[in-house]
C-alpha cells in the first residue's frame, strides 16, 4: 500500500503514541532501539512515513537562519524532525513544545551537542527566517544552543514533494478567510532519527509524550 494511501485512510487526527519497549535492534543492523510495541503487527512499509529501521529520505533543505543547506540524511547524532507551519495555533505548538523540552532537558543535563533538532516547515510562502526567529521567540526555543535548526523547502511544490510526498506526512491547505489568511489541516508526527539517517521512534499524534521522547533519546544516546 502507497504511504500516501495509508496515510489518507487513517485520517490526519489519529493520535496514535508509537514509544515502545528500549534495548535491542531486534536484528535490525540499522537501529539500536527495538522494534515498539505498537508496531510489532504493523510492517513499516506499510506506515505513511518512514518508521522504525527505515531511512529518511535523501533531501536537502534550507536552514534559513544560519543561511545554510541541511542534507537530512548526513545529520549528525540523534536528532529529531517534527513537520508544521508558524501560523498554526493548535498541534503545531505542541509538537515544537515536546521537542523544546527535550533541548531544556539537553541543556541541563549537559548533553546538548548529543542532540539535534530540525523542525520542518509546509508553509514557506510565509515561513522564512523572520517567521522562524518569532516562533523561537514565541515558544522559547533556545537558539544559542546551536542545536535547533528550522528547515524551510523551497516553495510549495517541494513542501508536497518532500513533507507529503517522501516523508508521509498529510497536509491540506485550508481556504483563505476574508483577510486572505489560510491554515492546514495535517498529521502531527515527531521523528526520532539515528546519526545514520535511520528512524529510531516515531510518535503519532497531537500530543507527544515528552518523557517518552527523552527516555527514548537517552536509551538511544547510552546504546
Amino acid at each position: 500500500m502507497k504511504r500516501r494511501t495509508y496515510l489518507r485512510a487513517a485520517g490526519a487526527g489519529a493520535a496514535v503514541g508509537l514509544a515502545g519497549c528500549l534495548g535491542g535492534g531486534d536484528a535490525n543492523p540499522n537501529v539500536s532501539l527495538s522494534k515498539p510495541d505498537r508496531e510489532n503487527d504493523v510492517s513499516s512499509e506499510d506506515l505513511p512515513y518512514p518508521a522504525w529501521g527505515q531511512r529518511v529520505p535523501d533531501v536537502t533543505l534550507s536552514d534559513p537562519i544560519a543561511g545554510s543547506e541541511v542534507s537530512v540524511r548526513d545529520i549528525d547524532g540523534p536528532h529529531f524532525h517534527t513537520y508544521f507551519f508558524t501560523n498554526c495555533m493548535t498541534v503545531c505548538p505542541v509538537l515544537i513544545s515536546a521537542l523544546r523540552e527535550v533541548q531544556i532537558h539537553s541543556i541541563s543535563e549537559g548533553y546538548a551537542d548529543g542532540v539535534s533538532f530540525y523542525p520542518i516547515t509546509f508553509d514557506p510562502a510565509r515561513d522564512d527566517a523572520d517567521a522562524f526567529r518569532a516562533e523561537a521567540d514565541q515558544m522559547n526555543v533556545d537558539m544559542d544552543a546551536g542545536n535547533w535548526h528550522f528547515l524551510r523547502p523551497a516553495d510549495e511544490a517541494e513542501a508536497k514533494s518532500v513533507v507529503e510526498d517522501q516523508f508521509g506526512v498529510f497536509f491540506q491547505k485550508n481556504e483563505p478567510n476574508d483577510e486572505g489568511n489560510y491554515m492546514f489541516t495535517h498529521l502531527g508526527l515527531v521523528s526520532l532519527v539515528n546519526g545514520d539517517g535511520y528512524v529510531e521512534r516515531t510518535y503519532r499524534g497531537n500530543q507527544p509524550d515528552e518523557q517518552a521522547l527523552i527516555d527514548d533519546l537517552t536509551a538511544l544516546r547510552e546504546a
